[in-house]
């Protein structure tokens, strides 16, 4: 038996959104089923390198398959090594027998299954009619969750503000190329937000950037930053006049923008509404008024990884792309 090894290169050529959507809304059927066994996230901080790392796990009864993933985010890695800032690598395994059976890069992955998350939550949380996001952050997460959103709706135009206006301008040339969505630099995070159905929020931030005289009646908000304890991008009062849903209740509690309007006593866990996954399966109801405020807080889970990475590999195993190789061999 061999393990097939793939490039980021050669899972960039199989990747497209539509499928990371498919296999999101999967994940999510898959983790409101309880057909899983997802243990929780283990982070590394690194702050002398002004590093962390995430490992994620997972094995999905559906497929039989278990993922391992590792994710890294060193900030400097750019400027002072020529190297990506996120850095992603996950292992599948034979849930039958534990033979790894592909080591891909995890990269293009994380970037679009967040993506994907984001424009799901949108699908069936946001106004049917929403037809402009302001987004606060100009990194590759803001872009992912355009290209998902536009997936989904029929959204004309993009409001952005993040702290480098050079960032912000970059991002404008890429979406409006991309996409051919009108995209506006805007001066304060306050003029991104003001004036918009979908709110999306994809910054690494330690402090409320969104207020919540901002957020207007009708919007949703999709907060992505804040995956693990320490990050927050919200103001939590939001919180309070908003219906919320999360892709996990246990992760969002440990780690998420949630968590902070629960320390804070803004509301408790029985305020939560909502996994996305049960309003997927019609356990219970989504959006059910246009002026209601909803947040979909999302950390990013295992099953995610398991259903993304493993379509994926059948999609390469299928078109013959990347090389395989006898990993357990050992020389005589």
């Amino acid at each position: 038996m061999k393990t097939l090894m793939l490039t980021k290169n050669e899972v960039n050529k199989l990747l497209n959104m539509q499928d990371a959507i498919q296999s999101v809304e999967q994940a999510y059927r898959i983790y409101a089923q309880e057909m899983l066994e997802q243990p929780p996230i283990m982070s590394i901080d690194v702050p002398e390198n002004n590093g962390e790392l995430d490992i994620k796990f997972c094995y999905s009864k559906v497929d039989e398959i278990i993922s391992i993933k590792s994710a890294s985010g060193y900030w400097d890695n750019l400027k002072s090594y020529n190297l990506p800032t996120l850095v992603a690598t996950i292992i599948l395994l034979d849930g039958k027998t534990g033979y790894p059976l592909c080591i891909m890069d995890g990269s293009l992955i994380t970037g679009f299954r967040m993506g994907a998350a984001g424009g799901v939550s949108a699908k069936i949380l946001a106004r049917n009619n929403s037809k402009k996001v302001g987004v606060i952050g100009a990194g590759n997460q803001a872009r992912m969750q355009i290209k998902a959103i536009k997936e989904v709706m029929d959204i004309e135009f993009v409001k952005v503000w993040a702290p480098s206006l050079e960032d912000m301008q970059k991002y404008k040339m890429d979406i409006e190329q991309e996409l051919e969505l009108d995209v506006k630099v805007c001066e304060t995070a306050e003029e991104a937000v003001g004036e918009t159905d979908i709110v999306v929020t994809a910054t690494p931030g330690k402090s409320p950037i969104v207020k919540s005289d901002w957020i207007k009646d009708g919007m949703h908000i999709i907060a992505v930053g804040a995956d693990m304890e320490g990050k927050q991008e919200l103001e939590p009062e939001i919180f309070n006049r908003s219906k919320v849903f999360v892709d996990s209740i246990e992760q969002c509690l440990e780690r998420g923008e949630t968590r902070n309007a629960v320390k804070l006593g803004n509301i408790t866990p029985n305020d939560i509404h909502a996994e996305l996954g049960e309003v997927i399966l019609k356990l219970k109801r989504g959006r059910t008024l246009d002026r209601e405020i909803t947040i979909f807080d999302t950390t990013g889970m295992g099953i995610q990884d398991n259903t993304l990475a493993t379509l994926l590999y059948r999609k390469a195993k299928e078109c013959g792309v990347g090389m395989e190789i006898d990993l357990l061999s050992i020389a005589k």
